[in-house]
C-alpha cells in the first residue's frame, strides 16, 4: 500500500514517456516542438507541486492520490483521442500536473511516520521504485509496440497501471490510519525557523504541539531561510542529475557515435545508477546525509569538468564511456538524498505544504539544467555547457556542507 501505488504510476508513466515526441511528430512537430512538447511533463509537474502540497495537507493523501489518478485517466483519453499539437500538449502538461501529487503524497506520509534511524532507506527504497518504473516502462513499451504495432497499446498499459492505482488507494488499507503521525522524529532547531540563530546540533525532543493549519504560502515564507540556504543546494544537485541526462547523449552524438553506441554507454550508466539507489539510504542512515551528498556532488562534478577536456584527444569515445559510468555512479548514491533532506527539514506536523514548496525549488533545478546546457552550447561549446555543470555540482557541494550540519538532524 505504500510502494505499490506510486510503481504502478511510474510504470506506466514510464512507458509513455519515449512516445510522446513520436506521437507529437505524427501531429505536425518538428524535432524542436517535439522537445518542447515533451517537456510539458516535466513542467506540468513543477507547477503541480504546491496545488499537491494544498491538497495533500488538506485533504489527506489518499484521496490526493485517488483524485489525480482520475485525472490521469481524463489525460491518457486526451492523448488517444488529441488531433491537434495544442490539445495533445495540454494533455501531456495535465499528466505531469498529477503526477506530483504521487510523489509528494507519499513523501509526505513517509516524512510523519517513518522513524528517523531508517528515513533515508525508506526514501531510497520510495526513489527507487520511481527508477524501476522509468527504467522497466520503456522495455514494457516496446513489447507491447512489438506485439500490436500501435503507440495507443501502451497508453492502454498505463490507463490499466491507474486504473489498479485508484482501486488500491480507495478500496485498500489506509496507511495513514494503520501508522499513526509522529513516529518520525522532529526537525532539528533552526530548520523550521526562518531567522539566523545558531543551533545546538541535537534533535528537538518532547511531545509534538498541536498547530493550526498553515497555507502554502505562508509556509514558503515562514521557511524562506532553509529553502534559500539548503534549498538551492538541493536544486544544484537535481540541476547536476538532469543534465546528465542530456549531456551524455549529446556528447555521443558530438562525437560522430552511432545510435546503438550511445545507447549502449548511457544504458549501462543509467544501470549503475538504478544498482546503487538502496546503498545510497543505508550510507545516509549510518553515517549521515553529507557521507552520501557529498560523494555524489564531488563524483559528478569530477567526471563532468573531467568529460568537457576530453572531445578532442584521440581516446575521447574511451573516456566518453568511463565518465559516463563515473556519472551513473554518482547519480545511484545520490539517491533518495533530495527526499530525504526534505523529510528532515519538514516541519513534523504540516509537512505537506513545505514539500510543495521543496519539490518545487529542487524540480526547477531539474528543468533549467538543460536550459544551461543548450544556452552554452550554442552560444560557446557543449565542453563550456559540461563544464559549467561540474562548477554548479561543485558550487553545490559546498552548500551541502555548510547547511546540512545546520538543518540537519543527526541520526542515532
Amino acid at each position: 500500500m505504500i510502494y505499490g501505488p506510486t510503481l504502478l504510476f511510474a510504470l506506466g508513466e514510464g512507458a509513455v514517456i519515449p512516445l510522446i515526441p513520436v506521437i507529437a511528430n505524427r501531429l505536425g512537430a518538428d524535432v524542436a516542438l517535439a522537445a518542447l512538447v515533451a517537456a510539458a511533463l516535466v513542467v506540468g509537474q513543477l507547477c503541480g507541486n504546491i496545488p499537491a502540497g494544498w491538497a495533500v495537507a488538506r485533504f489527506g493523501e489518499r484521496i490526493t492520490m485517488g483524485v489525480a489518478g482520475i485525472v490521469v485517466l481524463a489525460g491518457l483519453t486526451g492523448i488517444v483521442f488529441a488531433q491537434s499539437l495544442a490539445f495533445f500538449t495540454a494533455a501531456v502538461f495535465l499528466i505531469g500536473f498529477c503526477a506530483a501529487s504521487f510523489a509528494l503524497a507519499r513523501h509526505s506520509f513517509m516524512t510523519t511516520r517513518v522513524p528517523l534511524t531508517f528515513r533515508a532507506r525508506a526514501l531510497s527504497l520510495l526513489g527507487g521504485t520511481f527508477r524501476l518504473g522509468m527504467f522497466v516502462g520503456p522495455f514494457i513499451s516496446a513489447g507491447l509496440l512489438a506485439i500490436f504495432g500501435d503507440e495507443t497499446a501502451s497508453i492502454v498499459f498505463f490507463a490499466v497501471c491507474q486504473v489498479a492505482t485508484i482501486l488500491l488507494v480507495f478500496f485498500g488499507p489506509d496507511p495513514e490510519k494503520a501508522v499513526p503521525v509522529g513516529t518520525g522524529s522532529p526537525t532539528r532547531r533552526g530548520a523550521g525557523d526562518s531567522r539566523d540563530a545558531e543551533d545546538t546540533g541535537e534533535p528537538v525532543t518532547g511531545a509534538i504541539p498541536t498547530v493550526e493549519r498553515e497555507g502554502v504560502f505562508r509556509t514558503m515564507w515562514r521557511f524562506r531561510g532553509v529553502l534559500a540556504r539548503l534549498g538551492l543546494a538541493a536544486a544544484s544537485l537535481s540541476a547536476v542529475r538532469s543534465a546528465r541526462q542530456v549531456v551524455l547523449p549529446l556528447w555521443g552524438v558530438s562525437l560522430g557515435l552511432d545510435a546503438g553506441t550511445i545507447a549502449v554507454v548511457v544504458g549501462v550508466s543509467g544501470a549503475i545508477d538504478f544498482a546503487l539507489f538502496y546503498a545510497s539510504g543505508q550510507v545516509m542512515d549510518r553515517f549521515g546525509r553529507l557521507w552520501a551528498a557529498l560523494p555524489a556532488m564531488v563524483l559528478m562534478g569530477a567526471g563532468f569538468l573531467a568529460l568537457s577536456f576530453t572531445h578532442e584527444l584521440g581516446s575521447a569515445a574511451m573516456w566518453y564511456a568511463m565518465f559516463a559510468a563515473v556519472l551513473g555512479v554518482g547519480n545511484g548514491l545520490s539517491s533518495g538524498i533530495l527526499l530525504t533532506l526534505g523529510a528532515d527539514i519538514a516541519p513534523p506536523t504540516e509537512p505537506a505544504a513545505f514539500l510543495g514548496s521543496w519539490r518545487t525549488l529542487t524540480d526547477a533545478g531539474g528543468a533549467i539544467a538543460p536550459l544551461i546546457v543548450s544556452a552554452l552550447t550554442a552560444a560557446v561549446s557543449l565542453s563550456v555547457g559540461v563544464g559549467a555543470m561540474g562548477v554548479i555540482a561543485v558550487l553545490g557541494a559546498a552548500g551541502f556542507i555548510r547547511w546540512v550540519p545546520r538543518y540537519v538532524p543527526r541520526t542515532r
